[in-house]
């Protein structure tokens, strides 16, 4: 313990800082503060000093020094005539007090939230379908399983293709083509070979009018007409202000060249996923058949997710292509066709 007396330094801790009084400022202190206690104790003993004359006794540092211990609460030591013992506090020099943090109701502090919830991960994309395939694990018999998205591959009632047989004879409205030449890019992606012509091409169907999205083939044709199934299919997807679907379907067989068809072959890109703009444009309307009939019903997109309530219009006159432009397609693609699902008593009309 700190020991206090005249004639050594006086240290005194507290709250985190030090005192050090030099014996004579000490002294000198003292002093001050004892001779204003003795004038104020004078003046209020005046009267009584005055009546008896007696003269006071001056102060010693002895009693300098009680004074102090009492207002220092110190205590004598045991067994020595002078010196104080003053007891302090034992506190860490510098050491803070302690605080409370604050802490909102039900909400910890910003920092820690950060710490413990992390932001999700940027993903680059905004949906990524699960990979579907024509064959395997991943073929037409388990797109339903894939995803709940794909649900209506497996459960739809009015899915595509079917094999149109048995349909009733009538007078269709002819289908209103308002095609042109257009420029176009070609795309691998990873299903077929799809050309993005230009807007300005579209189709009206009994008033109701589908612009052209893209079209795109299949190897072979998925469509069968009582039974018989074609070598290749164009499908030319159709899309109205509402956003319902009208697909075109140009059957392909085996015979003379394409020039058309060709044009896009000249276009194919060299990697899958990747696109290839044509230096030249295709002619749309050369692509159609010459006879205009065609029969129809309601089904649905053959691939995942196979999406119902499209109307399809297949033309019934097959459109020639040759074995070299037919061997082009199947390097890339030997087979991407699903096979055809059961009509379920679907109306099939047969243009006549």
């Amino acid at each position: 313990m700190p020991v206090m007396s005249a004639s050594t330094p006086f240290f005194v801790p507290g709250r985190g800082a030090a005192w050090l009084l030099a014996p004579l400022a000490l002294a000198t202190a003292l002093s001050c503060r004892a001779a204003g206690t003795h004038e104020h104790a004078a003046a209020e003993a005046a009267p009584a000093s005055a009546a008896s004359g007696a003269a006071r006794k001056p102060m010693t540092m002895d009693d300098l020094r009680e004074r102090l211990a009492e207002k220092l609460g110190a205590s004598k030591a045991p067994g020595s005539p002078t010196p104080y013992v003053v007891r302090v506090e034992n506190k860490t020099e510098g050491e803070p007090p302690p605080t409370r943090k604050a802490k909102a109701a039900g909400k910890p502090p910003a920092r820690k939230a950060a710490q413990e919830d992390p932001p999700e991960p940027v993903v680059h994309g905004e949906h990524h379908a699960p990979h579907w395939a024509y064959d395997g694990a991943e073929g037409p018999m388990a797109w339903a399983r894939l995803s709940p998205e794909y649900a209506l591959c497996g459960n739809g009632h009015r899915q595509s293709p079917i094999d149109i047989r048995d349909g009733i004879p009538v007078q269709l409205p002819p289908i209103q083509f308002d095609y042109r030449p257009s420029g176009f890019n070609v795309l691998d992606n990873g299903h077929t070979i799809q050309v993005n012509p230009a807007a300005g091409n579209s189709i009206t169907v009994n008033g109701h009018r589908y612009d052209l999205v893209q079209f795109h083939f299949h190897k072979p044709s998925e469509e069968r007409i009582n039974g018989r199934s074609f070598d290749m299919v164009i499908h030319l997807v159709h899309k109205d202000a509402q956003g319902h679907l009208a697909v075109v379907a140009v059957l392909l067989q085996r015979g003379e060249p394409q020039p058309q068809i060709q044009a896009v072959w000249n276009a194919l890109p060299l990697e899958r996923g990747t696109s290839l703009d044509s230096p030249v444009p295709i002619d749309l309307p050369a692509l159609l058949p010459k006879d205009p009939h065609y029969l129809t019903y309601m089904g649905s997109l053959t691939t995942p997710p196979c999406t119902e309530g499209v109307l399809w219009l297949v033309m019934k006159q097959p459109v020639a292509l040759s074995q070299t432009q037919i061997d082009i397609f199947a390097r890339l693609y030997p087979m991407n066709a699903r096979p055809v699902q059961a009509a379920d008593g679907r109306l099939i009309k047969d243009g006549q």
